[in-house]
């Protein structure tokens, strides 16, 4: 019965993302708007791979905004806010909806460098995410967040020979205790409190494809992994201290019009192949986005 929620860590649907290798030039400023679909039947209880006729097919839906301004041509900073909705599509269970966390992110390219007919590229990034609303974290699968207060970091390679393009990254996530509306839970012992320990989090990110001026098309496959927490107890309900899990594989694509400067639009979807205590969900998403030259309108007032 687990959840998808940690996998929008790192699934924002977005032209510049903190897992690809795209910066954005000084003084130039991309937002737009990303929605994302989740469902699963199956799911991971520890190990064991099972359904629940008293769930159906759990869905999550997530409508986002998203922006990114280039302080230089080596400094970009991220933002991104979704709002999200759960469903159940069997039992009495409701689902909630609501906006999430917002996240902020620094991004910086400390090396470009020409090595053999390509060129390397790599990268550093750090950020943090804070719920702004005071959602139910402990109603798992249909919460819409965890709740806690995460602060990560990157490191990022990346090959590029003409349009072809590999890249490579590692995530450490430190998320912060949580409170629950209970005064007690049960994890592997009693616990008379209502805190809550986050374990930290790790994960890769390795996707390869065409990158151009005016198409990418990548495939990947990436990674989470709670450094901590235990298994879902048979039959039982998830827990936001739960061990989590997953991998997925999956395809993303961008197209820059020529005909209208400064659109983008963005697809793809991808399919949870490995997981503990998650859902095996499978996401499909879309995004459109505009880049606008900030330095022109400057040189427009002078």
């Amino acid at each position: 019965m687990g959840t998808i929620v940690c996998l929008l860590i790192f699934q924002a649907v977005s032209a510049q993302t903190d897992a690809d290798a795209i910066m954005i030039p000084k003084n130039y400023f991309c937002s737009g708007i990303m929605y994302s679909y989740s469902s699963w039947k199956d799911y991971w209880e520890g190990t064991y791979k099972r359904n629940n006729l008293n769930l159906g097919t759990v869905s999550t839906r997530m409508y986002g905004i998203m922006g990114n301004y280039g302080i230089s041509n080596k400094l970009n900073v991220l933002f991104s806010l979704p709002y999200i909705t759960t469903k159940a599509s069997a039992g009495t269970l409701k689902g909630m909806k609501g906006v999430q966390d917002l996240s902020l992110t620094v991004k910086y390219m400390p090396l470009e460098k020409e090595i053999g007919s390509g060129k390397l590229s790599v990268y550093g990034l750090g950020g943090i995410s804070i719920p702004v609303t005071n959602y139910v974290v402990d109603f798992l699968p249909l919460a819409i967040g965890m709740q806690s207060k995460n602060a990560w970091i990157r490191g990022m390679i990346d090959y590029k020979v003409h349009s072809f393009f590999i890249t490579a990254s590692g995530i450490y996530t430190h998320r912060s205790n949580i409170t629950i509306d209970r005064t007690s839970y049960y994890s592997t012992a009693l616990h008379y409190t209502n805190e809550v320990k986050m374990p930290a989090m790790a994960g890769y990110n390795i996707r390869s494809g065409l990158r151009n001026k005016q198409w990418i098309a990548e495939v990947l496959v990436d990674n989470f992994t709670t450094l901590g927490g235990f298994d879902i107890r048979k039959n039982d309900m998830p827990f936001p201290g739960n061990k989590m899990i997953g991998t997925r594989a999956g395809i993303n694509l961008k197209y820059t019009f020529t005909s209208i400067e400064g659109l983008e639009v963005t697809g793809g979807g991808n399919h949870i192949i490995l997981g503990r205590n998650i859902g095996q969900g499978t996401t499909v998403n879309a995004g459109a986005f505009y880049i606008i030259d900030l330095t022109r309108k400057k040189k427009n007032k002078s």
